[in-house]
């Protein structure tokens, strides 16, 4: 399992940032607690020493996925890119059914948003725009049913 894990840059910042409060903020005071709630005496009764034996745990899980994907991080600027394919961290403006116009990035698996027009290259809609070229049309099958696109245009920004 090493393959990279694609992602731009601001994905990657906000997982470095993550991590860095994990081990700088919650790491501490979750260990803090711990001690707290062992001078409290018997351990077998004492719920805020289980819960935060629990809480290290996620913490600690948490510090070695967010290590894992940052050490295998490809980091991809969509400005160096080019072409008239739908790529990996490319902007593509697509027509609904409804003759609406919806513009999306495709980015990390970490980094999805669609509020904030961010899909994973993972999702349904992605993996259907990637290799496409502007007046493709697209057939996506997705929870709600199938929606069909038409690819207008294609951005690297």
């Amino acid at each position: 399992m090493n393959e990279t894990v694609p992602m731009l840059l601001d994905g990657y910042r906000t997982l470095e940032a993550e991590l860095k409060n994990l081990k700088t903020v919650e790491r501490p005071a979750v260990v803090l607690a711990i001690e707290e709630a062992r001078a409290h005496g018997d351990l077998s009764e004492n719920a805020e020493y289980h819960a935060a034996k629990e809480q290290q745990g996620h913490i600690e899980g948490r510090i070695i996925e967010l290590e894992g994907k940052i050490s295998r991080a490809q980091v991809i600027d969509p400005t160096t890119l080019s072409g008239d394919k739908v790529v990996f961290g490319a902007t593509v403006t697509l027509i609904d059914e409804d003759d609406n116009k919806v513009t999306y990035q495709i980015v990390g698996a970490d980094e999805g948003d669609v509020k904030a027009g961010k899909i994973s290259y993972q999702s349904p809609i992605a993996r259907a725009l990637i290799g496409r070229k502007v007046g493709a049309e697209i057939e996506v099958k997705a929870p709600g049913g199938e929606r069909y696109y038409d690819v207008e245009g294609i951005a690297f920004i």
